[in-house]
């Protein structure tokens, strides 16, 4: 995807995640997220959109962590989704107008720095954008926020091939196959040692991983669906994807945690 395409999502992820937290109200419980209500999930997007904004924009070679730590504080009730508003508006502009050869501080292997933010954001957005229909309902979870199936691949690589592949302590063995039938492409999410191991594969070769002696050897789970629904999943949020095989070997994605550095 281009700056144009993750901007336009970001910009579209907002606005629905600023029309769901109004519609919900801001006691509404999220879902996905049992530890918050629709307060907290706003508050902690509207910090991180001006966490990200304040590194592109002031062209910031190491993290912000002024800025960064005050993601989970924000303005009282009556301010709060104006708040948000503003600030997912300026981290748009902040993203538009910065110069295609940005120099700056990023936590994840990208074309350019630019390109990395944009891209973070847009699929951050959108991951909470998710949450906050969720509290509208369960009735409407899984399929609450459609996404796009380009992007949603994108964004399953952006976790799968970024932030699963930092190092990480050990995972008991198994192998997890991941399938997008729509977008045609697969992955096998190979546990052990050092954590997880992602083996992009043709979809056409089903729920088979080739080990290091070339020889095939079966998936012991499977998560397929379209690529919207295997995003959800890998992001811990309602899905219909489906999963077949030992449940035990796919739960052991929830031990990759998702850091901002």
């Amino acid at each position: 995807m281009d700056l144009d395409g993750y901007v336009a999502a970001l910009t579209v992820a907002g606005e629905r995640l600023a029309a769901a937290a109004q519609s919900a109200g801001l006691d509404a419980p999220v879902a996905p997220c049992p530890q918050w209500s629709v307060r907290d999930l706003v508050t902690h997007v509207g910090g991180v959109h001006r966490w990200a904004a304040s590194i592109v924009g002031n062209a910031m070679l190491e993290n912000d962590e002024v800025t960064g730590d005050r993601v989970g504080s924000g303005p009282t009730d009556d301010a709060l989704l104006d708040w948000f508003r503003e600030g997912h508006a300026a981290l748009v502009e902040t993203l538009v107008h910065a110069p295609a050869d940005l120099e700056c501080f990023t936590f994840l292997p990208a074309p350019t720095p630019l390109l990395f933010w944009a891209r973070r954001q847009a699929h951050e957005t959108s991951v909470h954008a998710i949450d906050a229909q969720c509290a509208l309902g369960a009735a409407v979870a899984p399929s609450a926020v459609t996404l796009d199936p380009a992007f949603a691949l994108d964004g399953i690589e952006e976790i799968l091939l970024g932030f699963a592949a930092r190092p990480r302590p050990a995972i008991e063995p198994g192998r997890l196959r991941l399938e997008a039938v729509d977008v045609g492409a697969a992955w096998t999410a190979r546990f052990g040692a050092h954590g997880v191991t992602i083996e992009p594969r043709p979809a056409a070769t089903a729920a088979v991983a080739a080990d290091v002696d070339g020889v095939e050897e079966a998936a012991d789970a499977v998560v397929s669906g379209s690529a919207a629904d295997v995003y959800r999943w890998l992001w811990n949020r309602p899905s219909a994807a489906a999963l077949t095989g030992a449940a035990e070997v796919a739960a052991r994605w929830r031990q990759i945690r998702v850091r901002w550095s």
